[in-house]
Parts: structure tokens; sequence; C-alpha cells
């Protein structure tokens, strides 16, 4: 798989549940002409406050599973007991129209994309200690005390992970530093490309 415009990239945005990496990614999104975000297929549940194809395609497991037969994911993984997965024709789409996609996936997925797109950029967004990133997850409302307490496990092992294998770590302490931070990233990058 080739990305047509040198210009256009993958930007992986990846980090524990309750770090704030949906918000960041929103906010590059909002302030980058050139970038767009990917919404990524899922079989949990949607929320009352998510829309389906704006926050995540909901779908069945059945129909995950058909679509990973069929070869349609640029990569999926298993998280908490839910699949979670990319479309390979919804990127390569935005890459060949000249702009940029960002992935928000977990460590898993962005092994899998990395091989695909050796050029796509890694940033992981890291909590600035495990405390807060607990109380993040228990202000969002979304899980029980005891999926947290698993999210919070899985959480220690994916920044492990991530120390191997990203070329960028950004500490979400202040929100806008953060979102600053990974934007510059992304046009140190692009400048590059050229």
């Amino acid at each position: 798989m080739s990305q047509k415009n040198n210009k256009a990239n993958i930007i992986i945005i990846s980090g524990p549940s309750g770090v704030g990496k949906s918000t960041i990614c929103k906010k590059i999104v909002e302030q980058l002409d050139n970038v767009c975000l990917s919404v990524s297929a899922t079989t949990r549940q949607k929320s009352e406050l998510e829309e389906d194809g704006k926050n995540y395609w909901f779908i069945s497991k059945k129909d995950f599973l058909d679509k990973i037969q069929k070869g349609l994911f640029l990569e999926y993984a298993e998280v908490f007991g839910q699949l979670y997965g990319t479309l390979k024709e919804k990127v390569d789409e935005t890459l060949e129209s000249g702009k940029s996609i960002i992935l928000e996936i977990d460590v898993q997925g962005a092994k899998q994309v990395k091989t695909l797109y050796p050029k796509a950029v890694m940033i992981f967004i890291l909590p600035p200690d495990s405390k807060v990133l607990a109380q993040r997850m228990k202000n969002r409302g979304r899980d029980a005390d005891e999926a947290v307490e698993r999210r919070l496990q899985g959480a220690g092992i994916e920044i492990a992970a991530a120390w191997q294998y990203y070329e960028h770590m950004v500490v979400n302490e202040d929100l806008q530093q953060a979102v600053d931070e990974c934007i510059q990233i992304i046009k140190q990058v692009e400048n590059e490309s050229f």
C-alpha cells in the first residue's frame, strides 16, 4: 500500500482509556485543515452521548467478523471483550485526496498499521500520573468501578509497550499544551515529507 501524496500521512494517536486522546484528536482536526479523523468500527454498545458514524460505526459482532474475513480492516483488535477496527478503504480514500488521517487506535492496532504504512507517525498520549488517569476514567461515567479497575491495569501494560514502539510521547497534563505538541509533531513530519 502506498501513500500517493507525500504530504498526506497516517497519524496514529494512542493512549490508555481516559487519557484525553479523543478530545486531543478532535481539537487537532479543528485546528488543521488538511487533517481528518478516521471513524473506527466497534462491536461495543453506543453510549447516550455517542452518534453512529461520528464517534464510531457501531456494528454487530457478526458483521464485524464478516468484514475481518473479507479483509476489509486495516487493523482490528479485541479490547476489553469488544472488537474495534479501521476500514482500509476509508483510510486509502483520505490519503489519495491529499489529506492526512488520524487513527485513534490502541497499541496492538498501531503495530499492525505501522507494518503496512512504515511512514505512519506514532504519538502516544500519557497521563500526568495514574491517580489523574483513574479520576478521569471515573469522571467520564462510562464504566462501572470494576471496569475502571480493569482499564487501569491495562493502561500500565499499554504504556510499557508504547515506550518500545512510539516515536513521540506527549503528556496530557494541560490539554492545550498537549494539542499544541501533537500539532507541532504533525507539522514537522509534513515538512520533512517534502
